[in-house]
C-alpha cells in the first residue's frame, strides 16, 4: 500500500481528463503566444511522465532551470486551478455565486451601489433557492455594508428586512454546521472502532450522540440540515449495530436527494454515499431482494449518459459498487463467481490510486481476501489479509485490523500451514493486548487453533460441533455480535462438520433468504 507522498502539481496533473487538458492549453492562449510560456513547457514534461521525476524535467526542458522548477510549479498550479474553474463553472452553481459576489465587489469600488446591490439580490435569492444558506449569508452582510454607508433611496423598510433575514439565515447555518459536526464526529468514530464492543462503548457513544445533536424542527429545516440530521443518526446506529434505525435514516438520506432531484444533481457525491449506506444497512439486514434492487439503481444511475461526471464522483461510483457487488456474492455465497470481479477492481485501485484513502484500500483488501478464503484459495486469502497487517497505522479500523488477523489464523490452518500456525496466535495475542479488543468469539477461536493439533482425528467432527454451540451461545449476546459481521466463522465450522466447501453452505442459507 503506497504511502510516500505525491508532488501536488504532478497528481493533479495526473487527475485532468482529455477534455480538460485541452481546455488548459486553449486558456493559456489568453495570454498571446504560448511559445516561451516555461510552466507550459513544465506541464507538458510532466504529463508525460508515469512517476514524478524533477531531474527528467530538466533535461527534456533545458530551458527550465533547478533553481526555478519550485516558481514555476506554483505558478502551473495558480494557472490549472483557474482553467479548471471556469471549465467546471457551468456545472457547480455555487463557483457561479461566488463569482457574481466578486463582480458586485468589483461595482461597489466603482461607486455603482445600486447595479452591486441589484446582483447581490439576485445571488441571495439563487442562493437561498439552492439551499445554500452561507452564501445567501456573505450577500446578506454585503448588502447591509453598502446600505448602512450609502444613501441609496432602498433604505426605507430595508434595514428590518435585511437584519431579519440576516438573523434567520445565521440561524440556519448555526444549525446546519452544530449538525454536520455531529455528523462528522460520528464517521470518525465509526472510522476508528467499527462497532460498539461492549456496553461501556455503547453508553459512552449514546451519551456523546445525545448530548452532541441539537433540537432540530425538521419541518422548518432546509435541506442541508435534514441532510446532516440523517446522516448523523446513520453513523450512530450503524456504530451501535441498530440496524433496522440505520436503515430507517439511511432512506430517508437517499428519498431526501429524490425529492429534491436538483440537489441530487448538484450533490451527487453526497447522494451516491447515502444510497451506499443505504445498501450497506440492507445487507447487514440480510434483506436481499431490497438489497438488489438498490444495486441496480445506483448501477443504472452510474450507467446514466446524461449525468453530470468528474474525477471524484467516478471513483465513488466505483467504490460504492465494486463494494456491493463483493457483498452480492457474501449474501449468495457464491464467492468463486465473486472472483471474477478482482482483475477489474485492482485495475481501478491503481487507477483511482491518487483519490483513494487507506481506509476504502484496507477494506477492499479485506474483501477480495474473504473472497478468496470462501472460494477455498487459501494462499491467496492470506496474501491480501498480509497486506492489511503489514499496514502501519494500526488505529486506522481497529475492527479491519483485528478480524484481519482472525480470518487470518483460519486461514493458515485451512492452508494446513501448521508450523506457522502457533507464531501467528502469538502474534494475535499480542496485537489484541495493544488494542484492548479481545472478544469471547476470538478468545474461543484461539483456544480451539492452540489445541487442535492434539485431537485425533476421529474427534475433530466432535469438537467443530462443540466450538460451533459455543459460538451460537456467544452470539446472543449484542455486544458479541460485532465478531460475526466482519466473519461468518458459523458457517466454516458447519462447512467442516459436513465435510463441504464453506460456500456450499452459504448458498444453502441464501436460498432461505429469498
Amino acid at each position: 500500500m503506497p504511502n510516500e507522498s505525491i508532488d501536488p502539481v504532478f497528481q493533479l496533473i495526473k487527475s485532468l481528463t482529455r477534455s480538460e487538458k485541452r481546455h488548459f492549453r486553449l486558456f493559456t492562449n489568453r495570454q498571446g503566444s504560448n511559445e516561451g510560456l516555461k510552466f507550459l513547457q513544465l506541464f507538458d514534461a510532466l504529463d508525460g511522465q508515469a512517476a514524478y521525476d524533477e531531474d527528467r524535467v530538466l533535461v527534456q526542458v533545458p530551458a527550465i532551470k533547478k533553481v526555478q522548477v519550485a516558481n514555476l510549479k506554483a505558478n502551473l498550479y495558480k494557472q490549472l486551478l483557474a482553467s479548471l474553474r471556469m471549465y467546471h463553472s457551468g456545472q457547480n452553481l455555487d463557483i457561479q455565486l461566488h463569482e457574481q459576489l466578486d463582480y458586485a465587489r468589483v461595482l461597489y469600488n466603482r461607486g455603482l451601489y445600486q447595479q452591486s446591490l441589484k446582483m447581490l439580490e439576485k445571488v441571495k435569492q439563487t442562493a437561498q433557492q439552492a439551499e445554500m444558506p452561507h452564501i445567501a449569508l456573505l450577500a446578506l452582510d454585503f448588502e447591509k455594508l453598502i446600505e448602512a454607508q450609502y444613501i441609496t433611496r432602498s433604505l426605507r423598510g430595508r434595514a428590518e428586512v435585511l437584519s431579519a433575514e440576516a438573523s434567520d439565515t445565521a440561524a440556519h447555518v448555526a444549525q446546519m454546521h452544530e449538525l454536520s459536526n455531529v455528523a462528522l464526529r460520528m464517521y470518525g468514530l465509526y472510522l476508528k472502532i467499527g462497532h460498539v464492543r461492549n456496553q461501556e462503548d455503547y453508553d459512552n457513544i449514546t451519551a456523546y450522540f445525545h448530548e452532541a445533536l441539537p433540537p432540530v424542527e425538521l419541518q422548518q429545516a432546509g435541506f442541508y440540515e435534514r441532510l446532516y440530521y440523517y446522516q448523523a443518526h446513520v453513523w450512530y446506529h450503524t456504530i451501535t449495530q441498530n440496524f433496522p434505525a440505520c436503515f430507517r435514516y439511511a432512506q430517508k438520506w437517499v428519498d431526501l436527494f429524490e425529492q429534491n432531484p436538483t440537489m441530487k444533481e448538484q450533490q451527487t457525491m453526497l447522494y451516491i454515499k447515502g444510497v451506499h449506506n443505504l445498501l450497506i444497512s440492507l445487507y447487514n439486514l440480510l434483506y436481499y431482494s431490497k438489497f438488489i434492487q438498490v444495486l441496480e439503481n445506483l448501477e443504472a444511475f452510474a450507467a446514466d449518459p446524461e449525468r453530470r461526471t468528474n474525477p471524484n464522483t467516478e471513483m465513488l461510483l466505483f467504490l460504492y459498487i465494486y463494494t456491493n457487488r463483493i457483498n452480492a456474492h457474501f449474501l449468495q455465497g457464491s464467492f468463486t463467481q465473486g472472483l471474477q470481479l478482482i482483475p477489474d477492481l485492482l485495475h481501478n485501485l491503481d487507477r483511482f490510486q491518487q483519490q483513494l484513502d487507506s481506509h476504502r484500500r484496507l477494506v477492499f483488501y479485506y474483501k477480495i481476501a474473504s473472497l478468496y478464503f470462501g472460494s477455498g484459495n487459501n494462499d491467496k486469502a492470506i496474501e491480501y489479509l498480509t497486506k492489511i497487517i503489514q499496514f502501519r497505522d494500526v488505529s486506522l479500523r481497529e475492527d479491519i485490523q483485528c478480524f484481519a488477523r482472525i480470518l487470518n489464523l483460519i486461514a493458515h490452518y485451512e492452508a494446513g500451514r501448521d508450523e506457522a500456525l502457533e507464531y501467528q496466535i502469538k502474534s494475535v495475542y499480542r496485537f489484541l493486548g495493544k488494542m484492548n479488543d479481545q472478544q469471547q468469539m476470538q478468545v474461543a477461536i484461539f483456544q480451539f487453533l492452540r489445541s487442535v493439533g492434539d485431537i485425533a482425528p476421529d474427534e475433530l467432527k466432535t469438537a467443530f460441533s462443540q466450538l460451533k454451540e459455543k459460538l451460537i451461545s456467544i452470539a446472543a449476546d449484542p455486544f458479541e455480535r460485532r465478531p460475526f459481521l466482519y466473519l461468518d466463522i458459523i458457517s466454516w465450522l458447519e462447512s467442516k462438520i459436513e465435510n463441504v466447501p464453506v460456500q456450499e453452505v452459504m448458498q444453502r442459507k441464501f436460498r432461505r433468504l429469498k
